[in-house]
Order: C-alpha cells, then structure tokens, then sequence
C-alpha cells in the first residue's frame, strides 16, 4: 500500500502546474548509446526562473536525443536548443488545461486506490487460508480483517489528502 501512495505522488510530480520543476523531465527516458537512460543521469536539470527549465547534458552529443525524447514526451514542452543548452519554457495554463489536469490527477488518484484496494483483497484471501488451515481462529481472522480495513482507510487517506493538494496546485497560479 505504501509502494501504491509512493507510485501515486511520483506520478503527480509528472503533471504540470504552470511552474517548472525539474520532477516534470527527470524522468524522461532518453535513447542514447543504444539504450534507455533516465534524463536525470545525462543531464543537470535546474530551475533558472520559475517558468524555465534548463538543461545542461554531460555529453554534449546527447543534446539531440534528449531533445528529441522531450518533443516525444506527453508534456507538450518545446526544448529550445542554444549551444550548449536546453531550454525548456513553461507556458501559463489556461483554464481549460486546469480542469484537463485536474482530470488526470484524479484519474491517477483512482487508480492508486484501486491497487491499494487490491493489496486489501490479497490481504484478506491470505488470512482466510491461514483461517482455513488453523494457523488463524475466526476471531482473529475478524481481527485481521479490522486491522487491514484501517489501513485501508489510512493510505487511502493518504491519496485524498495529495490529491486535494495537487488539486489546489493547479488552480492557483
């Protein structure tokens, strides 16, 4: 449950707010030397203004891979190559693109709720083999279940809780 919130908040950090973080591209798989590498290990990433990103690869014949796998990302981000840089402008949102957003955060919301409740199944099936076997009584089955509830209810909680931030994120600026 606790991989399914950690999941959840890495995913967030992906989705854009009109102000740039550098978690909106480390993450981009790059293909370089015939094989994928994260952005973060090619280049430095930093946060210049609060609506620019600007890159500085390692390599410098890396530059147009990386600004290749940017144009390929669903950021919608267009890299701007100058020298030795990349430069990445975030543009402001409208509020059509909010509402959009808002949309994906719950989507990706939902769906870590659904492997948190998936966790619980698993859980209680698990309990109930012990149950059968004898390891487990009835009531410390019931026990079981209670407990594995609560902590349903906890980390569920805990995605309501960084969703109404993203939310509230988006909506600000």
């Amino acid at each position: 449950m606790e991989k399914a919130v950690s999941h959840m908040v890495h995913e967030l950090r992906t989705v854009r707010t009109g102000t740039a973080s550098p978690a909106l591209v480390e993450n981009l798989d790059v293909e370089v030397y015939d094989t994928m590498v994260k952005l973060k290990q090619l280049a430095l990433i930093t946060v210049p203004e609060p609506r620019l990103l600007l890159l500085q690869p390692f390599d410098m014949s890396t530059i147009r891979s990386i600004e290749r796998a940017i144009h390929e990302s669903r950021l919608g981000l267009p890299p701007q190559v100058e020298g030795k840089l990349i430069r990445i402008f975030i543009p402001e949102l409208s509020e059509q693109r909010r509402r959009e957003l808002a949309r994906v955060v719950k989507q990706i919301a939902e769906e870590s709720r659904v492997r948190i409740r998936t966790f619980r199944r698993e859980a209680l099936d698990s309990a109930k083999k012990l149950e059968k076997t004898g390891v487990l009584t009835e009531d410390e089955l019931r026990s079981t279940g209670e407990k594995v509830q609560r902590l349903t209810n906890c980390f569920i909680g805990q995605v309501d809780r960084q969703v109404e931030a993203k939310e509230v994120e988006l909506m600000r600026f």
